[in-house]
């Protein structure tokens, strides 16, 4: 089945790379929509925007997704759109934990273009997509995924004020950004440690660093 009249979301600090993808993928689908995110904020921005993606390719190291922790987000707030990780790290531990946490495929960057295309009709009917002939059982999957419920269950509002806890933003500069007032910053706080099950902002951050990507020999920076 060809599929046409998309709207995709390309998830991915590196512009070029951004370009490159939306320009070879144009012929296969065609008369799509392309839109573009560089950082976990663009992506926010445009998920809020509508309603109507068809499919969000993510890029687990750009700027503010802090590992999983975007992934989990996306599956917690908007579940009717399927999410592709793209990305550099390819090894077996990090595949196992985004499909995990909910992605609908895992797409490295090192895929030709042929199995890229591949994956992503699969995945937009509603397929799921491994690399390498990969299948669920071969993956050891983490049994101990407190951390990613905890997270799934923030607001939108909160993660974002996590996020910037754990950029080591202050609560004077995180009221400005949102044009609120600290008050109303210490109560999001609040709110977090309560659905983390942590006492303070250094444990939350540490709580939530929990989602990184473990660090892997790779030939290109993700």
């Amino acid at each position: 089945m060809k599929l046409e009249n998309l709207q995709i979301i390309i998830a991915d600090d590196h512009p070029l790379f951004r370009t490159a993808l939306r320009q070879a993928l144009s012929n296969d689908f065609s008369h799509s929509q392309w839109f573009e995110a560089e950082n976990a904020e663009t992506l926010e921005q445009l998920l809020q925007q509508s309603a109507q993606y068809d499919l969000v390719l993510l890029d687990l190291q750009m700027p503010g997704a802090n590992g999983y922790s975007t992934l989990i987000h996306l599956r917690s707030h908007y579940p009717h759109i399927p999410v592709a990780i793209i990305s550099a790290h390819e090894d077996q531990t990090t595949i196992a934990k985004a499909i995990e946490y909910g992605s609908a495929g895992f797409i490295p960057k090192s895929s030709s273009m042929p199995i890229l295309i591949e994956a992503i009709n699969e995945i937009l009917q509603g397929e799921m997509w491994l690399p390498n002939n990969l299948t669920l059982e071969q993956l050891n999957t983490d049994e101990h995924i407190c951390i990613a419920k905890q997270v799934a269950d923030l607001t939108p509002q909160q993660y974002r004020v996590l996020q910037m806890f754990a950029e080591g933003m202050l609560n004077k500069q995180i009221a400005y950004d949102f044009s609120v007032s600290e008050a109303t910053i210490k109560a999001h706080a609040t709110a977090i440690f309560r659905k983390l099950n942590v006492r303070n902002r250094t444990q939350a951050v540490i709580a939530f660093k929990q989602l990184n990507i473990e660090p892997t020999n790779i030939n290109e920076t993700d």
